[in-house]
């Protein structure tokens, strides 16, 4: 079921316009993207020239929002392909007057097109979909088409910090790691039972820990 638009969204996007880029979301061809670059000018869009964390799928924003509250010597990109909730997570981080973090509406797929190489020294991929339909595999945010757009985003040494509550998944994305050559340092297979200080959660997270369910954790560096 197609999410119905909100409204005056927009309105509100262009509200938002000083903190987050919208990009044509109907592209979604990596071999433009390695081609046509927009660049994010992170010297402009950030009041200081810290460290830069990338998530990928921010959803409604409390990870990121949490985490950039937190570690205010860190500089955040967000992306979420979703326009509907991307909104909602620009709000959110303005109403905490968060100056480390900007949002970036697009795809995973182009994402070189916005973001130069070695920029980034973590990647976050929380609770993405795992589609667990055989036939929609290289969709899957770890499938190793995705991994290499992301080893050119990281700088050497640089991290892919993944949570998911699904099991199926998290074997696809070990797996995915290793035959992509990342070196695979934590796991974790009971979030709940081995937290991690300072791990803010998603939505998603906070409601899988109240139904028991368990979370599961990677840790894959360049």
């Amino acid at each position: 079921m197609r999410m119905r638009k909100k409204n005056n969204l927009e309105q509100r996007l262009a509200g938002c316009g000083d903190i987050v880029t919208v990009a044509d979301l109907s592209d979604k061809n990596m071999f433009t993207a390695a081609r046509e670059k927009e660049y994010l000018d992170l010297d402009k869009i950030f009041p200081c020239a810290n460290p830069v964390r990338i998530e990928i799928g921010c959803g409604k924003g409390k990870f990121v929002c949490e985490t950039a509250a937190a570690e205010r010597g860190v500089n955040f990109i967000a992306v979420e392909k979703i326009s509907n909730v991307i909104i909602d997570a620009c709000e959110r981080a303005k109403s905490l007057d968060l100056k480390n973090v900007y949002f970036l509406n697009c795809a995973a797929e182009v994402l070189p097109k916005y973001i130069r190489p070695r920029t980034a020294e973590v990647i976050y991929l929380n609770f993405s979909n795992p589609l667990p339909k055989e036939g929609y595999k290289k969709q899957r945010l770890t499938h190793p088409r995705f991994l290499e757009i992301y080893r050119g985003l990281l700088k050497s040494g640089g991290r892919i910090i993944q949570k998911t509550d699904d099991a199926a998944f998290y074997a696809f994305s070990l797996e995915s790691y290793a035959a992509a050559g990342f070196k695979i340092t934590e796991v974790c297979e009971d979030l709940a039972a081995h937290p991690v200080a300072g791990d803010a959660e998603t939505e998603h997270e906070s409601l899988f820990k109240s139904m028991g369910k368990k979370i599961f954790r990677i840790v894959a560096e360049v």
